[in-house]
């Protein structure tokens, strides 16, 4: 050792004296360097290996004071006379540190005597954390041991078990092979053998902490092999390494043996103990193991069994467990009850946990809220959502209210699933609604906007708008998206009016709208039909600086390729391509669609010729002006789109060689595309072709639909094949696909057309009783088939049904009854079922003509002469049926009646070219009738309305001028037509007269 730290260590020595001398040796305690009184209490285990026999004077404080046990062996510990309490103390300790393990490092001697004298002058400085930072630094495993067992000999200074996990990590206890060197131990039994007893015990007791329970079995072996024994405490953490590694017979194993040397389980251990084995479902030999140690359980004890036996999913068990506890007179608690319901929850026992919250609450144990939140939740997710609103109720009972979580939970479960709920579990989410509100809570944004599509989905679309205003008055702000979202909903439910209101609701607001929703209105109003409005929120969007997307672009070229404004969709897609926004393959299957149904069927095939590349033509160029070379490949929705197009064009034969091309080109068809084939060849009367894609489409793994079954029903009728109807009716309930409203009509219609009027009135029956009600075209398919028949009686008792039913006649329903009527010369019942139409139904415009006859086939429409009159313009065809009660009641010689319902149909806005042949007529009824006077009447109203009389107008007046003996009058009428310079167009009736 140098001079310089001799005078250090001997200055530090003086100082330490001279801090001494003020104690009397009086007043220090004896204190052996034995082990035995170096305890520990209130810091491990009682029954540590470590402190046996002897015990400070703390151990003689009663339980009561037991929490001063730490303060004062603590004090002992750690405090010295010698320290002060000066900011100095911390790096006065450092240099202690620095100086001791400099010193140790440096021995010569191997921490001998020699050194050992040296250190004297530390001695009353030593404590827990000098002695750990001393090993700490030194590391060497050989004089760490040798400072340790030095440590331990010195009075006033005992080891803690701090100080015990240092030596064992010097020692290398976890590094390497994870064991303690042999020799390190025998130096620390030729020291002190009872020591080296105690280290093996907390070495044992430190793998099994670490879960190593491999090497504490190791340890156990050499600490038996150096003929020591196990204490208590390492018994009982051998037991818990075990139980946590899942190992129950070797914990088993470990517990005989700890018994045959006379120790029983902690409480603690015992716990473990009996968790596992309830988990592993043995709750008997739990009970059995609580017996055999003599143990009286806590609540904190079954609770943990509960808690095993509900991880294990044995309800039954852990409900015994539960009486077994109220039988010991320990009273189960809300913690008990909580373990239940959770364990419940988790496995999805439902109906149990109503039981345990009704037992719960009656014993006066109440669920926290996050408990209520989670029992909501699980009922809600189970879709009982009338007892997770019940739970809500409950909750102000329990001491809780239910708050901004719990709300969110219930309506955001009802309102968040994609299909709408029911009309009474959204009564549910509105009363949860309205206590929210006066409880001062809010929904979150994706609540909102679920809550408010809801509403719109069950036409609710005031209280839809109401919610988001409510939610701004409580400072939820909504933002475009939440609009956007309630917008979409509005126009999907074709409620386009009110989306309009919100979208100016929007921007009073001062939010400001996206292109997202700009698109959605542009698109909606399209598809409605209004796109003079849809494109002045185009010329909004460009105003105000929102750059339209190739969505909105999308959606006006197709609206306006529907309606056939060819010149106005080609002129934005040009506007598209100068904005330098890209056409993707939804825009030009757009084209393709809307090519089809404006009728261009050849530019749709070019266009998706140049698609794939196939052709180069002039005519296209405007299409693909952006990355000619890197071009949209169609896709299976344009494929779709093509096929039918082609199909709509009577064109099926290329539209099956495009369903082989789909095939060639890795594009699998879906049943859209089958659909639209299926219908085609059906309408084209190629019934064998049909078949063959429907077996086609059934091999690729798609089912025929309501649509499928349509396209062939119908073209069975028409080719009069009913014995394959039958066939495909068999198939429908072979694929439990049960017929629709619309295929029960094509049957009946089909039926009637084939003359079995009776089977068809017995479908529309079954059709009833199968809960799918008839409609206005079914009814006037059926009266139709009566009245071809000949049973007018019968199309009378179905027009009363229909009302009855309250399905109300339309004007083709009067067409068809009123013709039948006159057919069978009941004129009286034809007048005044013409009369009721005219206070039920009287079409103004060729628009409404236009609604009335949807759902009516094209051949059924034609076959009641309708077809041809709604082509004429802006022409109403109401007058064909004064055409027939006034050509029937002439015939039947009531020419009154004729002529007034002739005068109420002149004075109608119909134009009156569309009463020629009325006013032809009725002058040649008049004329026949010897009333020639008000035949000449007529013939002057008529040329006063412009309407061109026929070349037999004039020889229906000379014959009745002629018979009533006006004959001067007939020659002067003769004379002045062969004086008129007028090419007549002779009409087969004339040339008969």
């Amino acid at each position: 050792m140098n001079k310089r730290v001799f005078n250090t260590l001997l200055c530090s020595s003086l100082r330490s004296l001279h801090s001494h001398s003020k104690f009397s040796p009086h007043h220090l305690r004896p204190i052996s360097t034995s082990s035995e009184d170096n305890t520990l209490e209130g810091l491990i285990h009682p029954d540590d290996p470590f402190f046996h026999d002897s015990s400070p004077p703390t151990t003689c404080l009663t339980n009561e004071y037991s929490f001063l046990r730490n303060t004062l062996i603590n004090s002992t510990s750690h405090s010295s006379p010698n320290l002060d309490d000066s900011s100095g103390e911390c790096s006065s300790n450092d240099e202690e540190v620095a100086l001791m393990s400099n010193a140790i490092r440096n021995c010569n001697d191997g921490f001998g005597i020699e050194t050992q004298k040296s250190f004297r002058r530390f001695r009353g400085r030593l404590s827990e954390k000098l002695v750990i930072q001393v090993m700490n630094r030194v590391k060497n495993p050989e004089l760490c041991v040798r400072f340790f067992l030095w440590a331990g000999r010195q009075i006033g200074y005992a080891h803690t078990p701090q100080v015990y996990n240092e030596l064992l990590d010097v020692m290398g206890c976890g590094g390497g092979d994870g064991r303690v060197p042999n020799k390190l131990l025998r130096e620390i039994r030729d020291d002190d053998k009872e020591l080296l007893h105690k280290l093996l015990n907390f070495l044992i007791q430190k793998c099994c902490r670490n879960g190593l329970w491999n090497m504490a079995l190791e340890e156990l072996g050499r600490l038996k092999d150096l003929g020591y024994k196990a204490s208590r405490t390492t018994y009982n953490a051998l037991v818990r390494v075990f139980l946590e590694a899942g190992k129950l017979d070797t914990a088993y194993l470990v517990h005989k043996e700890m018994s045959n040397s006379g120790f029983v389980m902690d409480g603690y251990t015992l716990s473990c103990f009996a968790y596992t084995l309830c988990k592993a479902g043995r709750c008997r030999d739990a009970l059995t193991l609580i017996e055999t140690e003599a143990f009286v359980p806590d609540t904190v004890f079954y609770n943990r069994m509960i808690t095993g036996l509900c991880e294990a999913s044995l309800f039954e068990e852990a409900m015994g467990i539960l009486d077994r506890m109220r039988s010991n007179s320990c009273i189960p608690n809300v913690v008990t009850y909580r373990i239940l319901l959770s364990g419940c929850l988790r496995k999805g026992q439902l109906g149990r946990c109503k039981r345990i919250l009704t037992t719960m609450i009656t014993e006066g144990c109440y669920p926290n809220r996050d408990m209520f939140n989670s029992l909501v939740h699980a009922y809600c997710k189970s879709g009982d959502y009338s007892y997770a609103y019940k739970l809500s109720k409950k909750m102000p009972k329990c001491g809780c209210r239910p708050g901004y979580l719990l709300y969110n939970i219930l309506i955001g479960s009802i309102c968040s699933n994609e299909e709408l709920p029911s009309s009474d579990v959204l009564e549910l989410a509105e009363k949860a609604y309205d206590e929210m509100l006066d409880s001062g809570v809010v929904l979150n944004k994706v609540n909102v906007s679920n809550f408010a599509r809801c509403l719109c989905g069950a036409g609710k679309f005031d209280k839809a708008f109401k919610i988001i205003c409510e939610m701004m008055s409580k400072g939820f702000i909504p933002d475009d998206s939440t609009y956007s979202k309630v917008i979409g909903f509005l126009c999907d439910a074709s409620k386009v009016e009110k989306a309009f209101s919100l979208f100016e609701e929007m921007k009073r607001n001062g939010v400001v709208p996206s292109v997202y929703t700009y698109t959605i209105l542009i698109d909606s109003f399209c598809k409605a039909g209004l796109i003079q409005q849809a494109h002045k929120w185009f010329d909004e969007m460009l105003r105000d600086g929102c750059t339209p997307n190739v969505v909105t672009y999308t959606a006006l070229i197709h609206a306006y390729l529907k309606a056939r404004k060819v010149f106005d969709a080609n002129k934005l897609f040009e506007m598209m391509l100068l904005e330098g926004c890209k056409p993707n393959v939804v825009t030009y299957t757009a084209l393709i669609d809307g090519h089809c149904k404006a009728g261009q069927i050849e530019k749709a095939c070019q266009i998706y010729a140049r698609m794939r590349g196939d052709v180069e033509t002039s005519d296209m160029d405007m299409y693909f002006q952006l990355d000619d070379n890197d071009c949209e490949r169609p896709n299976v929705i344009t494929y779709g789109a093509l096929v039918d197009g082609l199909c709509k064009a009577n064109r099926v034969k290329q539209a099956r060689e495009l369903l082989d091309t789909m095939s060639t080109q890795g594009c699998v068809p879906n049943q859209i595309v089958y659909d639209a084939l299926i219908d085609g060849f059906c309408k084209a009367g190629k019934l064998e072709d049909a078949q063959e894609v429907f077996a086609k489409m059934s091999e690729n793994g798609y089912s025929p639909n309501l649509y499928t079954y349509s396209s062939l029903i119908d073209c069975l009728f028409r080719d009069k094949r009913l014995d394959l109807v039958l066939r495909v009716l068999s198939k429908m309930q072979e694929s439990s696909c049960a017929p629709n409203v619309v295929i029960y009509t094509e049957m009946i219609d089909g039926l009637c057309k084939v003359g079995k009027t009776d089977e068809a009135y017995k479908l529309m029956l079954k059709m009833e009783e199968k809960g799918c009600c008839p409609n206005v075209v079914t009814y006037t398919a059926m009266i139709d088939g009566f009245g071809k028949s000949g049973k007018i009686e019968q199309c009378l008792e179905i027009l009363r049904d229909m009302c009855s039913k309250d399905c109300a006649p339309n004007f083709i329903t009067y067409r068809v009854l009123i013709n039948h009527c006159c057919s069978f010369g009941l004129l009286d019942e034809a007048h005044r079922l013409l009369d009721e139409m005219k206070q039920t139904y009287w079409p103004r415009h060729i628009s409404s003509h236009r609604k009335v006859i949807e759902g009516f086939s094209r051949e059924f429409i034609a076959s009641i002469g309708l077809l041809d009159e709604m082509s004429e313009n802006e022409s109403v065809p109401v007058d064909s049926l004064y055409r027939i009660l006034i050509d029937n009641f002439v015939r039947a010689g009531k020419l009154e009646v004729a002529l007034n319902l002739f005068e109420e149909i002149s004075s109608s806005p119909i134009p009156a070219v569309g009463n020629k042949y009325l006013y032809t007529s009725l002058i040649e009824s008049l004329s026949l009738a010897n009333k020639v006077d008000k035949a000449f009447e007529l013939y002057a109203n008529m040329v006063s309305k412009n309407v061109v009389p026929e070349l037999s107008t004039f020889v229906h007046l000379i014959k009745g001028l002629t018979r009533v003996g006006k004959w001067q009058e007939a020659l002067q009428l003769s004379d002045s037509i062969c004086q008129m310079d007028i090419h007549w167009l002779y009409d087969e009736e004339t040339r008969a007269n």
